[in-house]
């Protein structure tokens, strides 16, 4: 069963947060408390991740299943739900395979398209070729991964998936070796030409980013008939990070 924060709100309608690759609902903590100020908001941790359960398999079909099957078992039958980045596209197959269990469908930051250029990831390398056994703290994991992974930011992100084994030692909390064999799967469109959701849809976009360009918005509206979509023109690929205020009224409505 997956992993989930309960980030407030309740007796709210519930709203479903569903954090990109590497992610886990530990990021969301604070921009998810602030949403609980009109849903109650849980973030969940999609298989491989956070302190849900390893899994060999890491597809779209076998997240769907997960997050429907945590549904259940929460007794969720419809809720608003929001995914980002891998996690949007999770968000995405829900809506078109069970469009009855969503009653409003926020898209963070990715496009319903291939992103083959994303199939060899640096920064999944450069996790790869950490060395663990003689690493003595984060901030030496932090140098060697420089290298790799110049962006200052992007680093800290990674790590936060390092931490202390039983023994003192250093681990991974992501199935690193299963996630890497899946990213030529996981950079895939999830939708089938022919898959639609006519419910109501908010995709947010991050201004400096390059997941979802203007000539991407034709197939959004394909999918999505009834989508609208908001630019934060001061936010990179995680808006909920890097602009939260603007980020969080667009969610509320007021973007």
């Amino acid at each position: 069963m997956l992993f989930h924060r309960d980030l407030g709100g309740v007796g709210r309608p519930p709203l479903v947060l569903i954090h990109g690759f590497l992610g886990s609902s530990r990021n969301w903590q604070t921009a998810g408390a602030d949403l609980a100020a009109q849903s109650h908001v849980l973030a969940i941790d999609l298989r491989n991740h956070g302190r849900s359960p390893h899994a060999p398999e890491m597809s779209y079909s076998a997240m769907l299943d997960d997050v429907l099957e945590w549904m259940d078992a929460q007794g969720l039958s419809r809720v608003a739900l929001l995914g980002h980045s891998m996690g949007g596209k999770v968000a995405m197959r829900l809506a078109c395979s069970t469009p009855e269990r969503v009653g409003q469908l926020i898209v963070v930051d990715v496009a319903p398209k291939d992103y083959p250029g994303m199939a060899q990831r640096a920064e999944v390398a450069g996790m790869n070729e950490l060395r663990l056994d003689d690493l003595k703290s984060r901030a030496e994991a932090e140098i060697r991964l420089e290298a790799r992974v110049p962006d200052w930011a992007m680093r800290k992100f990674l790590l936060t998936n390092l931490e202390r084994d039983e023994k003192g030692g250093w681990r991974w909390i992501v199935n690193l070796p299963v996630l890497t064999a899946a990213l030529p799967e996981l950079v895939r469109n999830p939708l089938a030409e022919t898959d639609h959701f006519d419910g109501p849809v908010h995709f947010i976009i991050g201004g400096k980013s390059h997941f979802v360009a203007p000539e991407d918005h034709a197939a959004i509206l394909r999918h999505f008939p009834a989508a609208r979509i908001t630019v934060i023109p001061e936010s990179g690929h995680n808006p909920h990070l890097q602009a939260r205020a603007a980020f969080v009224q667009a969610v509320l409505g007021g973007g």
